[in-house]
């Protein structure tokens, strides 16, 4: 009981007493009837904050996904979770793989369109065989021609080849079936999900739904699929009305968009319409989070829009759209990456009163192995065909309609992972935390960043044993908003930033400021932390951090970089009436790339064209000033 509450019974029972009695000076004082509340030893009883970051992946496909099970995948969602909570099992291609320690959380997020497909053919289900297109591929699967029934219905995945609205609620009550039996409250969490996949003329607009609920609210519905409608308004009005229908709660993340050309932060919308508030107000809703890397490349910076920023060009796929149709040009590139669009999303508050572009970031695989092989030592690749191979980098993962817009696997990422902040592993703390934008991406290894923004933080409180302490009460998290700074204040910054303990050390820690003057925006980047005792000049580490990758083991040490790197910062260049926005992005020491793990495994030559070593990476959701 709080003690103002037990002062307050007391005061009354006191009055009372006195009231009843007439001897007033013999009645007992109230503090005799209550015992008072009791002190505790443990400072930690009362807190409620979240207290761990969760690594998790929230972007993964089984051979579940037609894509995957056509293209000859075998592991299902079974496996899929059997192996993100730690156990070893064999690769399609009979490979043994387990991670070195297992995931919090995962989204097996399966394409809604044909869901279940090459499941229903594998197992010859008399729902296929009573419909004439999936019979056919069914036939030409069995006879060994999958490949053939596979480019069929890729050729045609931008319609409903089959039409059989039973194939979907049997499969969808299986999908449902399976994450609540691999949820674990406390251990391992796992949601229902799956994916909406529309990419009209080859442009990349999908997105991942991701549900809160368990099978008694999410049974009442079926997914979503770009056959429905290829306008994420109408995927934000199905996902109301879910909510509506069945008082459960849904969100979605948008994929990586750098194969969108230019559409993923288009400013009109799809219709061609230019936003209003109740746009605004529906996409933030609904949309809080963004997928800002993954196997298919990392979309937080271009350096064509960032000249300034040596680390921009970083695992850069920038040839065309995702079906390698149509090729880049230089104006689609800031309505493509996180950074610009972050930015104009403060131009669009500024207009119409609400930003449609205020996510958060986190980072997942895509991965269509079901596999989460996110470190560079470990990767099982994009699909099933380009698992560990001696030649599995000279092929491609996408294969465009123009061959010059052809991606091959050699550039594709190990890459990535969701964490967020939360105080348990369940569905309700990490769904929670990913509404309120307390999440953050990694390229693949277990970073720990933590970042509060306030007035008034000083310097020795970033190395307070009770730093989270400190930041909760007097400042706002990552995802958080400040808003109307006091007079002659500028915000300050507490930030923690601390290495995968199985994984290199780091390099430094900066901060990217965003804002807006006038109807322009600006970015500038702040080195706030470097390793080794480099001093900060111009807003930059002094020197590199140096290079230890040993190419022919391949190996590197951390005797170079730190461990931990803490900062305290204060924006030197603050405008109290700008609209801004800061991120944090952490860098590691160079390593070994996977391409350097499979030429040695294998004893072959990439070519000097290929990348071999790597600066994996963390980038925090932003805190956002607005006057």
């Amino acid at each position: 009981m709080r003690k103002e509450t037990v002062a307050a019974v007391s005061g009354f029972v006191c009055c009372l007493l006195l009231n009843l009695s007439a001897h007033a000076q013999d009645v007992m004082p109230a503090e005799e009837f209550f015992e008072a509340p009791k002190k505790e030893y443990s400072p930690f009883a009362d807190d409620h904050f979240p207290i761990r970051p969760l690594f998790g992946d929230t972007h993964l496909h089984t051979s579940w996904s037609a894509d995957a099970g056509m293209l000859g995948g075998t592991l299902g969602p079974d496996t899929a979770y059997r192996f993100a909570r730690g156990e070893t099992v064999d690769s399609r291609d009979g490979w043994r793989v387990k991670l070195p320690r297992p995931l919090d959380f995962i989204v097996v997020a399966d394409h809604a369109e044909n869901l279940g497909l090459a499941d229903f053919i594998s197992r010859s289900d008399p729902i296929c065989i009573a419909n004439e297109m999936c019979k056919r591929w069914h036939d030409l699967s069995k006879s060994g021609e999958g490949f053939q029934a596979f480019t069929e219905f890729a050729r045609g995945a931008d319609k409903d080849q089959i039409r059989e609205p039973r194939m979907v609620t049997s499969v969808w009550s299986k999908v449902v079936e399976n994450a609540d039996k691999y949820d674990r409250p406390g251990v391992f969490t796992t949601f229902t999900g799956f994916e909406w996949s529309t990419h009209v003329a080859g442009d990349n607009m999908h997105r991942v739904v991701i549900f809160r609920d368990d099978a008694d609210r999410t049974n009442q519905i079926l997914p979503y699929s770009a056959h429905d409608s290829v306008d994420p308004e109408d995927l934000w009005k199905y996902m109301a009305g879910y909510e509506e229908k069945t008082g459960g709660r849904v969100l979605t993340l948008a994929h990586n968009g750098n194969l969108s050309n230019g559409k993923m932060f288009d400013t009109k919308t799809w219709t061609g319409k230019r936003f209003t508030r109740e746009y605004a107000e529906m996409r933030a809703r609904y949309e809080p989070l963004y997928e800002v890397t993954q196997i298919k490349g990392d979309g937080e910076a271009h350096p064509l829009l960032s000249p300034d920023d040596e680390f921009a060009d970083f695992e850069k796929m920038d040839k065309g759209n995702i079906m390698g149709i149509v090729p880049k040009t230089p104006e689609m590139l800031p309505k493509e990456y996180a950074r610009p669009a972050l930015k104009e999303g403060l131009r669009q508050e500024d207009k119409i009163g609400v930003n449609p572009f205020k996510f958060g970031l986190v980072g997942s695989t895509d991965a269509h192995t079901g596999l989460v092989t996110t470190r560079e030592d470990n990767f099982y690749g994009k699909t099933p065909l380009v698992e560990p191979s001696a030649t599995r980098w000279e092929h491609l993962i996408i294969k465009g309609v123009n061959p010059e817009l052809s991606i091959m696997v050699k550039d594709s990422s190990a890459s990535g992972l969701a964490v967020v902040w939360a105080r348990e592993n369940t569905r309700e703390e990490i769904f929670d935390a990913m509404q309120r934008r307390e999440t953050y991406a990694t390229t693949g290894s277990r970073i720990s960043v933590r970042v509060f923004g306030g007035w008034d933080f000083t310097a020795d409180e970033v190395e307070r044993a009770d730093m989270p302490r400190v930041g909760y009460a007097r400042g706002v998290p990552m995802g958080g908003d400040l808003t109307n700074a006091p007079s002659g204040k500028a915000p300050s910054f507490i930030i923690r930033a601390l290495r995968d303990p199985d994984n290199a050390n780091l390099d430094r820690v900066q901060v990217v400021k965003g804002w807006l003057d006038g109807n322009e925006t600006h970015e500038r980047i702040y080195d706030v932390a470097c390793s080794d005792d480099r001093a900060i000049t111009n807003r930059r580490c002094e020197g590199l951090v140096g290079n230890t990758v040993d190419l022919s083991g391949p190996s590197y040490t951390n005797t170079i970089g730190d461990p931990l790197l803490t900062a305290h910062w204060v924006d030197p260049h603050f405008d109290p009436e700008q609209r801004a926005l800061y991120y944090v992005r952490v860098i590691e020491i160079p390593k070994p790339r996977w391409t350097a793990y499979d030429a040695a495994f294998f004893n072959v030559d990439m070519g000097e064209d290929t990348k071999m070593t790597i600066q994996d990476r963390a980038y925090t959701s932003p805190i956002w000033y607005t006057p």
